[in-house]
């Protein structure tokens, strides 16, 4: 069967790293693998057997198997990269900015465009602003704000050199719309949303387009005084009803929303639309050059007329792909709705791929800098998955995140013929000089460990071997290192829990060195994947140390 040994890999490698193997999450990778969308409709009877299957076996007979199959996996290959020379001739200095709209939480497609503003500026000696673009008021508010702050500023780490809200400059916009409106070059219009609509894709101007100078100004004191309802009017530019580029059909400047506004209160009635804001704010902030997706490629045109028009200055830009980010939601309506459900636990979820998520799962700022720097500026849409996140993650958090122990399910061993160890001595990472002490008592390891290699021998990790009985019983073998199974184990313990990328906790045992962590702190557990220290609970008189599940 074609693809069959890439359904098993992905499924395998999807079920280790997350619990349970999921058809929507090893469907996409098969796309990497020459599937074509006509032909899923073929493969998707033996990708949902291949995935039950797999869904079926215990952790270890998952991860024997994988053995068999990793090769068919297309691991993102983790390339030092530095972001590529522009051409920045003509430009006096080089000054980007950061414009994101406080309507939801960034994440990590956000990241990558906040940051080769900030990089390139850097990159070039130059200034770098952050801008809230903050006109809608249905959508914005001080919550999203403080959020951006957060994750921009502190999680990110980048260093702007202002912070500017564009709701601040609205007397100013006004002042250009009425500019507009006496050159003869706007006019309020009343046609209805439908109406509109209409006319625009057939290339045909309203009624309203013919009104005087005089009759569009005094209409655009009413409208601002809020003496119309949303949807009654706006404020269109003339353009060319017979343009190619549908933007250019007199698409609209301001429109009115009569809500409060969470900076602003009940001042202002009427709002700009982002064609019309943001050429202006570009000029006024003396922004020289900016970066940005090639989905905004039909606008350049008209905010290129308004600059013209109003004699504002323009600037170089440059346009990259738009990044596509898969298996993950990024839609702020939907998430939220999710959150307020209680289906998520919040924006910080771990089936998020927000900032914030990803902040809280372990994914450094560094793996961040990195991912833009593969990115880079590809003209063609880029591809965003959890794994080439954690691919890099990996590589800069493996040489510093200590070793314990963690064992899941766990069940109690009576060892025979044990030898008399009381102690061991371990090292925090093979790397480093520190280490913990672990005592040797009662030995407990994963029941799944136990029900898979029952009647065989295998090695507690940095102790001694043992065959494993019926249970609980267990009989040492050997002090050698024999290449048998290796498996973890712990006797003095803490209790710990992990929070997993599907939204469940796992529980079991962890080795006593866990004491000695902070909260925030990444580790390894050997042969399990990196965690990160979420809180310390006390929980029945005992503490509980749980954890977020980083990656493998």
């Amino acid at each position: 069967m074609k693809l069959e040994n890439e359904m098993w890999a992905y499924a395998l490698k999807n079920a280790i790293e997350y619990g349970r193997a999921v058809v929507g999450k090893v469907l996409p990778k098969l796309f990497n693998h020459g599937l074509d969308k006509k032909d899923i409709g073929k493969i998707m009877p033996s990708l949902q057997k291949i995935v039950d299957e797999v869904n079926k076996m215990s952790v270890s007979a998952r991860e024997k198997e994988f053995e068999k199959f990793k090769g068919f996996v297309k691991e993102r290959e983790v390339v030092d990269k530095m972001l590529p020379d522009i051409d920045i001739s003509g430009l006096n200095e080089v000054v980007t900015r950061i414009a994101p709209e406080p309507s939801k939480y960034a994440h990590i497609g956000h990241a990558i465009s906040f940051l080769l503003n900030y990089q390139y500026a850097r990159k070039y000696n130059g200034k770098c602003f952050l801008r809230f673009e903050d006109t809608n008021p249905e959508k914005v508010s001080q919550e999203y704000v403080d959020a951006m702050k957060e994750d921009v500023l502190n999680y990110l780490g980048i260093k702007v050199d202002g912070v500017k809200f564009i709701s601040d400059d609205m007397e100013i916009l006004y002042d250009y719309a009425r500019k507009l409106i006496g050159m003869n070059r706007a006019y309020m219009c009343f046609c209805d949303r439908n109406k509109m609509q209409d006319l625009r894709h057939k290339g045909q101007a309203c009624d309203c387009r013919r009104n005087s100078r005089k009759n569009n100004l005094d209409e655009w004191k009413k409208f601002v005084d809020g003496k119309y309802t949303k949807g009654e009017a706006v404020l269109r530019i003339k353009g060319n009803m017979k343009s190619k580029n549908h933007v250019m059909r007199d698409s609209v400047l301001f429109r009115a929303i009569p809500v409060k506004h969470y900076r602003q209160g009940d001042k202002y009635k009427v709002w700009p639309m982002y064609d019309f804001y943001n050429p202006i704010e570009d000029s006024l902030m003396g922004v020289t050059l900016i970066l940005r997706s090639n989905e905004f490629d039909l606008r350049i045109e008209l905010q290129d007329k308004i600059k013209d028009l109003l004699g504002l200055r323009k600037q170089k830009i440059i346009q990259y792909g738009r990044f596509n980010v898969i298996d993950f939601t990024t839609q702020g309506r939907e998430i939220r709705e999710l959150v307020e459900s209680g289906e998520l636990v919040g924006w910080d979820d771990p089936r998020l791929i927000t900032l914030r998520a990803l902040r809280r799962r372990g994914i450094t700022k560094e793996a961040i800098y990195g991912l833009v720097e593969q990115v880079g500026l590809s003209r063609h849409q880029v591809n965003l998955d959890f794994d080439m996140i954690a691919s890099i993650n990996r590589k800069i958090i493996d040489a510093r995140a200590k070793r314990y122990f963690f064992v899941q399910n766990p069940i109690g061993l009576i060892v025979n013929n044990r030898p008399n160890v009381s102690e061991v001595e371990l090292k925090v990472h093979p790397d480093f000089d520190d280490t913990r002490k672990l005592k040797v008592g009662q030995i407990y390891i994963s029941r799944e460990d136990f029900e898979e290699f029952s009647g065989k021998e295998i090695r507690l990790l940095h102790l001694f071997n043992i065959q494993l009985n019926r249970l609980p019983n267990a009989t040492f073998t050997t002090v050698d290192n024999k290449d048998v199974p290796r498996i973890q184990w712990v006797s003095d313990y803490v209790d710990v829990r992990i929070f997993m990328p599907n939204g469940n906790f796992i529980n079991g045992f962890g080795d006593i060195g866990l004491k000695s962590l902070s909260v925030g702190e990444l580790i390894q557990f050997e042969r399990f994947g990196f965690c990160r220290l979420d809180k310390k609970e006390k929980e029945n008189k005992k503490v509980v140390y749980e954890f977020w599940f980083t990656h493998k």
